[in-house]
């Protein structure tokens, strides 16, 4: 199995006295933790918590800033312009950095949640707009975007921009043909079977085909794997999969 690939998961998700995820036990068990910054979820105290978190167990921090849409969990599509698109990205992402600088450490990379992230695979606009918030934020900060069938796209617009890229891999999620996830509305487009999820994870980490939502072969080549951490069966997955990684 390729080692070299990284996991993530998506923290911090928690906002006020609502909680969501088992950060204290994934967090170990990580390479990336993709931690909210308040705009989908997540609140002050959430932030500081998690980058404490994160340090101690020595795990990379990621932005994971979204449309300003608390009450859909940052899932629901909002027209907003390409410039509104960078003014929010710079906000949350200097939102969570600030708690990173106070801890002596700095956001590591910027991964888009939820629709936006989805609108990024759609719109070239949209992607030259978060393009814009990392390169301006910090000249070499990444940006993690969805690992496609075909990312020539990707490249060249990040090329243009500067912006390094780190492409993502998904444990938990159904796949369309072209690599693009299967939308949540569809049937089956959330796996929640451990082992399912585990035999997909193991795949990708392998550069190995696995089925995508019509049970065609599709074949990814990711930087990053993804478990979310709002999934029932992560934490155990993670554990799982965490022990596969090492034993490569």
């Amino acid at each position: 199995m390729n080692r070299k690939i990284l996991l993530n998961c998506d923290m911090g998700e928690s906002y006020g006295a609502w909680r969501m995820g088992d950060d204290e036990h994934a967090m170990p068990l990580v390479d990336q933790a993709n931690l909210a910054c308040g705009f989908h979820a997540g609140d002050p105290l959430i932030m500081l918590r998690g980058v404490a978190l994160a340090q101690r167990h020595g795990v990379s921090i990621g932005a994971h800033p979204s449309y300003p849409d608390l009450q859909g969990f940052g899932r629901r599509h909002l027209a907003c312009s390409p410039e509104e698109v960078t003014a929010l990205v710079l906000y949350q992402l200097g939102a969570l950095d600030a708690f990173c600088r106070a801890a002596g450490t700095q956001v590591a990379y910027v991964k888009p949640h939820g629709a936006l992230y989805n609108d990024l695979v759609r719109d070239d606009a949209l992607f030259d707009a978060v393009l814009a918030a990392c390169a301006g934020y910090r000249s070499g900060l990444p940006l993690m975007t969805l690992a496609l069938a075909d990312n020539s796209r990707e490249r060249r617009l990040a090329d243009a921009a500067g912006v390094p890229l780190l492409f993502e891999a998904f444990a938990d999620r159904a796949y369309l043909a072209d690599g693009q996830l299967a939308p949540r509305r569809l049937a089956g487009a959330v796996h929640h079977d451990a082992e399912r999820i585990l035999q997909q994870a193991v795949a990708i980490a392998r550069g190995e085909p696995f089925a995508d939502i019509d049970g065609k072969p599709l074949q990814l080549q990711a930087d990053s794997l993804c478990v979310h951490g709002d999934n029932a069966e992560s934490l155990a997955v993670l554990r799982r999969l965490r022990a596969h990684l090492d034993a490569a």
